[in-house]
């Protein structure tokens, strides 16, 4: 049983997000094309020592009130919102493009008290989160609306999964909801190609643990290292045999991760 909540964030978006278990304080956020529900295997046994509340990021779900325009400054204050609402000292747990978020969500709340990270896209001056002719082809799909192209673009030529991986993908349940998400993509992406953010994390002094696949996207584990070493406190720690969907695919491996950090 779950209990549903609503914040509204600095710029009067609503924000919602469901709770479980009990314990100390726990966030998680999703990453791009999903919602709350793309932490369904994980969940679990994480709420068995924390109070988890899974929030719908901007644009989907319970969170479909938002005011434009849009940034991810705006996603920041989002989640910084969510882990106020849920107490002081809080474990924040986020994926992918959640993750990108919340780094910057701790530079703007005292409420966070740790951070694991798994995956937090971002170019580098060697390896761009998406190039050029896939930046082309998302923007064409998005202005046609053509969601199922721009939604499989993203996850081959981004997400870098094989083409067999996503067809296998469209006979699940998830992926009329992916589809749901996918004009969202767009928006995502561009903010993810921006690096600023590293010039600012010396700022944030709390515990941080970057989690990285050994068989994920090649721009990844450069993306989590310069993280790394703009953060004062952090770490990085491989989930040997893992993509960039773990949470999907060894939830139970992600889960124990997740604890292992908790203290």
């Amino acid at each position: 049983m779950s209990d549903e909540g609503l914040v509204e964030s600095r710029d009067g978006s609503i924000i919602g997000f469901k709770t479980v278990g009990a314990g100390p304080p726990m966030v998680l956020v999703h990453g791009a094309a999903v919602d709350r529900r793309s932490w369904g295997a994980v969940r679990g046994r994480l709420a068995e020592r924390f109070t988890v509340h899974v929030m719908d990021r901007r644009g989907r779900g319970l969170s479909t009130a938002e005011r434009e325009p849009y940034d991810i400054a705006r996603e920041a204050e989002d989640v910084a919102a969510v882990v106020e609402a849920a107490g002081r000292d809080v474990y924040l747990v986020a994926h992918s493009y959640g993750a990108r978020c919340s780094l910057e969500a701790a530079l703007i709340t005292d409420a966070i008290g740790r951070m694991l990270l798994y995956e937090p896209p971002m170019s580098t001056a060697e390896r761009p989160v998406a190039p050029p002719d896939t930046m082309r082809r998302l923007r064409d799909a998005t202005a046609a609306h053509d969601y199922d192209v721009a939604l499989s673009t993203f996850l081959v030529e981004a997400v870098q999964l094989s083409p067999r991986a996503v067809d296998a993908m469209r006979t699940t349940a998830a992926w009329p909801a992916m589809l749901g998400n996918a004009p969202l993509i767009l928006r995502e992406v561009e903010c993810a190609q921006r690096a600023d953010v590293l010039e600012r994390l010396g700022k944030v002094t709390v515990p941080v643990r970057l989690l990285v696949g050994t068989e994920t996207g090649d721009y990844l584990l450069p993306a989590a290292g310069a993280i790394v070493e703009a953060l004062p406190d952090a770490d990085l720690v491989e989930l040997v045999g893992q993509g960039h969907v773990a949470n999907e695919t060894a939830p139970d491996k992600l889960a124990a991760a997740v604890l292992e950090f908790a203290s």
